[in-house]
């Protein structure tokens, strides 16, 4: 299965219900079509950047999911039919690095942030005392030194 993002804008002068209902129809085209989608990402109403068929706004909506590559020209099909759908945008990871990449954008939808443990700066040694651990050995010979100097 390959890792693919799509983000749709549905018309703004559908109902909430109505929204909410288209929004379901595509989830349910990935499902029946063996894709599992990993999470969503509601971006709600927003301003368009240049007016389509009329519109100046428009609800985004993304969705993450894997599936065979069969599934995407069914998804377009759909996408292409449905007047309620102002664009569209399929995008595919393919590499490894693309997959990571898609992987933190799940993990931020789900609001996982990432957790990478800074790498702090070390302790700066003493430039008259080596930096040698001590070990078990060295701890007894250090006592046994001490005895037999008394």
């Amino acid at each position: 299965m390959r890792h693919y993002e799509t983000m749709f804008i549905v018309r703004p002068t559908l109902t909430e219900e109505e929204i909410k209902a288209r929004i379901e129809f595509f989830k349910e085209i990935i499902t029946n079509n063996n894709g599992v989608i990993e999470t969503c990402l509601d971006m709600g109403m927003r301003n368009l950047a240049y007016e389509i068929n009329k519109c100046k706004r428009g609800y985004y909506f993304v969705i993450y999911f894997k599936a065979e590559p069969t599934l995407i020209t069914e998804l377009e099909r759909n996408y292409r039919i449905n007047e309620n759908i102002l664009r569209f945008i399929v995008i595919k990871y393919e590499s490894k690095k693309d997959q990571k990449t898609w992987q933190s954008l799940v993990d931020r939808a789900n609001g996982r942030v990432d957790s990478k443990p800074e790498l702090k700066d070390k302790p700066e040694q003493n430039a008259t005392t080596p930096a040698t651990p001590q070990t078990h050995e060295t701890a007894q010979e250090s006592q046994q030194d001490e005895t037999l100097d008394s």
